[in-house]
């Protein structure tokens, strides 16, 4: 397999990554099919699984090959991951003050950004779907990177990453999705709502892998970007929702088996 995609261009690898990572957020939605909903500590423990796999992710895939590109450069190693690092995470916060959106678990009336008249099925899609994007340009920057020189442990790494991202969108689709449908809506628009989040993933990587081709200087503070937006995300957004239960526990466990299930992975396959 490694060998069949190192003859792909390295857009073309993102965007099939892109899909992949969509598609498992639509095989997550699409349990609406087949239940109303799931226990509340199931929930909450697959949303701390994906927080801890953005963790691993963000370090292990992004911030780690980011200092050690730097290394190579004519500039302080810690300086590239330090600037994307610090960029990402303002690009979010910028993002969450100038769209509409409501987090999971909380009411219409909890909206944040500008003043809207949308639904919340809308404004729920639009929170799910900004942190997708970073996700997105994650695996597009990886495969970019490894695109440059051809080099297939960067390569494997990128595909591991992929496979994180995997992982933690199936509960993602899950969690837009069912309480979509707990709360009445059909079962294809609860399905169409949860997977529509993720259709940026394939977009994103492609840009992010154009884009550090481009210009290859980009390169470690491209993927110190992605990996302070995942942080981000996981701080403000995904931690706070797998504890919303209450069960903290349950939701700590799960967060250090994501972190760690993506650690193996990334050391394993990279």
């Amino acid at each position: 397999m490694l060998a069949t995609l190192q003859h792909i261009d390295a857009p073309l690898q993102a965007l099939l990554a892109g899909i992949f990572t969509w598609l498992v957020t639509a095989l997550g939605a699409a349990m609406v099919f087949a239940r109303r909903e799931l226990p509340a500590g199931l929930l909450d423990g697959m949303l701390g699984f994906a927080a801890g796999v953005m963790i691993a992710a963000s370090f292990w895939s992004l911030l780690l090959p980011a200092i050690e590109i730097a290394e190579a450069q004519d500039v302080p190693a810690w300086f590239p991951a330090m600037i994307g690092f610090l960029g990402g995470a303002a690009f979010l916060r910028l993002a969450d003050r100038l769209l509409p959106h409501v987090h999971l678990g909380l009411p219409r009336t909890a909206a944040e950004g500008p003043p809207t008249r949308w639904k919340k099925t809308t404004l729920l899609v639009l929170a799910i779907t900004l942190h997708n994007i970073p996700e997105g340009l994650a695996v597009g920057v990886a495969f970019g990177a490894a695109g440059i020189d051809g080099d297939a442990g960067k390569l494997a790494s990128a595909i591991a990453l992929a496979i994180g991202i995997g992982l933690q969108n199936f509960p993602e689709g899950v969690a837009v999705a069912m309480p979509l449908r707990r709360e009445g809506v059909s079962a294809w628009k609860s399905f169409s709502a949860g997977q529509l989040s993720a259709v940026v993933e394939p977009v994103a990587a492609v840009l992010g892998a154009i884009a550090v081709q481009t210009v290859t200087v980009l390169l470690p503070y491209a993927l110190a970007f992605a990996a302070g937006a995942m942080i981000f995300v996981v701080v403000e957004e995904l931690i706070p929702e797998a504890q919303q239960g209450g069960r903290t526990d349950m939701a700590t466990l799960a967060t250090v088996i994501g972190f760690t299930v993506m650690m193996v992975l990334d050391v394993a396959l990279g």
